[in-house]
């Protein structure tokens, strides 16, 4: 993609050098999204009891989690163990993995969520051909099935059906029967956390959604500033728009893609075809690419580097 976009280097490093105290702003809306997240998993840690652990060091766990799953295939191989891993000392393990399992749920939730208010907004607000028409119907198929999913999950819990879901994968079955055998009586407690989540605690569960989906919408932004940049520091509301419908098309594109590490390719592919829809270059879909590349990358390394920071595990508190 780099070479056969009609874009020079010299261009590519330009617009990089260009969006100077940009970046900083950008970075601070990470580190507002990453908070937002932090919350997200305190406000479910909260709905189950003492939360056992301080803020911050969520932070930090929220952090690297994310940067495991950004270096890692199928992201949530990478980031969900380790987080589990590293609060079991202070809650448990069964809350530990309800809570993490809970917090994926709902991030990905919210997900589906962001992409049908991008739909709507698009059906409302953009011209629509037959393509789009086809494209939008499909999408919305997509995460009607995919919110089902997930209110199923939540009212009876999801980690038997996962580990029914592993049984079928040729070469697991013999190791999810196992599982599932030794683990009986845990993964019926971890699915009743799950499940009691929504049906007895329904403050933390609306307030972890509300949290979640908030911070996609602020994701936009980082879009948003990017097209600041390139446009000559014109914004208005329909450069906002555009971000959001940007962000949204370019991460439904990408997580269809998430077997491969960090998505390289596909967010790229994303914003080069989602920008070409709004009327705008390949040049800048590749712009705006590099620059979130250069982001991520930044806080991968701190994510990962965080990973060695302030570890004094409690050893009370671990069944």
């Amino acid at each position: 993609m780099l070479l056969t976009f009609d874009v020079s280097f010299a261009q590519l490093w330009h617009d990089l050098t260009h969006a100077g105290w940009w970046l900083v702003a950008i970075g601070v809306l990470w580190v507002v999204l990453y908070t937002m997240n932090a919350l997200t998993w305190w406000v479910i840690l909260r709905g189950s009891g003492d939360v056992g652990v301080s803020f911050m060091r969520l932070l930090k766990f929220t952090v690297s989690g994310f940067a495991m799953n950004y270096a890692t295939p199928i992201g949530l191989l990478g980031g969900e163990p380790y987080k589990i891993m590293e609060l079991t000392p202070y809650v448990g393990v069964q809350r530990a993995t309800s809570s993490v399992l809970l917090f994926a749920m709902t991030h990905v939730f919210t997900h589906f969520w962001y992409w049908v208010t991008a739909i709507v907004l698009y059906l409302l607000f953009m011209p629509l051909d037959t393509a789009m028409a086809i494209v939008l119907t499909l999408s919305g198929l997509f995460c009607g099935a995919g919110i089902y999913f997930f209110v199923k999950g939540y009212r009876n819990g999801l980690l038997r059906k996962l580990v029914n879901f592993v049984g079928h994968i040729p070469g697991c079955r013999g190791w999810a029967h196992r599982f599932a055998e030794r683990h009986d009586e845990d993964i019926s407690n971890i699915d009743s956390q799950i499940a009691a989540l929504q049906g007895q605690n329904r403050k933390s569960f609306y307030a972890s959604l509300l949290v979640e989906y908030a911070g996609r919408m602020m994701q936009s932004l980082e879009i948003y500033f990017l097209l600041i940049i390139f446009d000559g520091g014109q914004g208005g509301a329909e450069m906002l728009l555009y971000s959001v419908l940007i962000l949204a098309f370019t991460s439904l594109f990408a997580n269809l893609l998430g077997f491969i590490p960090m998505q390289l390719g596909g967010r790229e592919g994303g914003f080069a075809l989602s920008m070409a829809q709004m009327g705008m270059t390949n040049a800048l879909g590749l712009f705006v690419s590099l620059i979130c590349r250069v982001r991520e990358l930044f806080f991968t390394v701190a994510g990962l580097a965080l990973m060695r920071v302030g570890n004094r595990p409690r050893t009370d508190n671990i069944q």
